[in-house]
């Protein structure tokens, strides 16, 4: 078993950084034999909370949805990245969750790649500005769980907890919210994240409320129920296949903006070792060859991807995008590796109940 050692740089002054069913379910004899104690922060925790965040982001037409733009702050590493000499590693037993509505079902694979329903964008305040982020929508007990990356849920650079005014829409194209709105109650890292801004665990788990119709405000039920939910995977084999999903926009380093952030794009091939990042503490990522740029962090990094049933299973999420020659173009991304820490994190999230605000 790994017995990596984290060297933990404390924050200096709130500096910001530059650029019961689910354990059931289980189809690997695996156990969270690294168990970490989750941070976990307090997103709307009232009807009334939830009730106005919907309110901010659907008033006057849904001004602010329209006025949101890519989330960049913590997406880029600066200067050429070497990849190579982290030690992502497994620290136990290889486990699985499966995707909602395949417990009992093999996945199959088709030659055409069809976009999953769960993912979507989540939307946020910071400030006075309006922001979003790539998310998926993951199984558990209650079908109400989010998976994205942690600077996309909590504020790293003002040493606070969570951002403001947290929804997940999944589906998201061109501006509409087909299955609703979702507005977050709790979420759910690594300690080492939430308190020491250490990228090795920027991801988040976030439970939500059922849906809200925009327009209406009537309730349209829970996530899962909809829009279906991604499995989850941790202790994976570092070199499989993966689709990275999200909804990138912001520009590469030469200026070039290939990406509107309007619809959802795609990366594919297998993972790697990342370089070590001094910068964001991270020292044992996993990378990917991609190309995609801002917008796309906490977008779902899935293996065993059928595209007949538009699920696999979620071993990482995006979270830097970097440029390995110097040539003024992203050409990778990092995730988090997902060990037997992640899955206790994730199991503290996924066994909890929501509630309805909607009508």
């Amino acid at each position: 078993m790994n017995t990596r050692v984290k060297r933990i740089v404390l924050p200096l002054g709130g500096a910001a950084v530059a650029a019961g069913m689910i354990a059931a379910s289980l189809t690997a004899g695996a156990s969270a034999s690294a168990a970490a104690a989750p941070a976990s922060d307090a997103l709307a925790t009232t009807k009334a909370a939830a009730l106005d965040t919907v309110k901010f982001w659907t008033a006057s037409g849904g001004k602010a949805l329209k006025a949101a733009t890519k989330f960049t702050e913590d997406a880029a590493v600066k200067g050429r990245v070497r990849m190579g000499g982290g030690d992502a590693a497994p620290d136990g037993k290889t486990g699985v969750v499966p995707p909602i509505g395949q417990e009992k079902v093999t996945p199959t694979h088709a030659k055409n790649v069809n976009l999953p329903r769960t993912i979507g964008k989540v939307f946020f305040r910071l400030g006075r500005q309006v922001y979003w982020c790539s998310a998926s929508s993951i199984q558990g007990k209650y079908r109400n769980l989010v998976a994205t990356a942690g600077h996309c849920v909590y504020d790293t650079d003002a040493n606070r907890d969570t951002l403001d005014h947290w929804v997940f829409i999944p589906a998201f194209y061109q501006g509409k919210a087909p299955f609703g709105i979702y507005v977050g109650k709790s979420a759910y890292t690594h300690f080492d994240f939430a308190n020491y801004e250490d990228f090795d665990s920027d991801y988040a788990f976030v439970t939500v409320y059922n849906g809200v119709e925009p327009r209406t405000w009537k309730d349209v039920g829970r996530l899962g129920d909809n829009v279906g939910g991604q499995g989850f995977a941790w202790n994976q084999k570092i070199g499989q296949t993966v689709y990275a999903f999200g909804y990138p926009a912001g520009p590469h380093p030469d200026g070039d903006r290939p990406y509107t952030g309007l619809t959802p794009k795609y990366c594919y091939g297998k993972t790697s070792a990342a370089g070590t990042v001094p910068g964001f503490k991270a020292e044992a990522q996993i990378a990917l060859k991609c190309s995609m740029t801002a917008g796309a962090s906490g977008g779902p990094w899935i293996t065993q991807y059928s595209s007949t049933a538009r699920v696999g299973y979620i071993n990482g999420v995006t979270s830097l995008v970097g440029d390995t020659d110097a040539n003024g173009r992203f050409d990778f991304a990092t995730s988090p590796y997902f060990d037997s820490e992640t899955y206790s994190i994730y199991s503290a999230a996924s066994n909890l109940w929501s509630g309805k605000i909607g009508k």
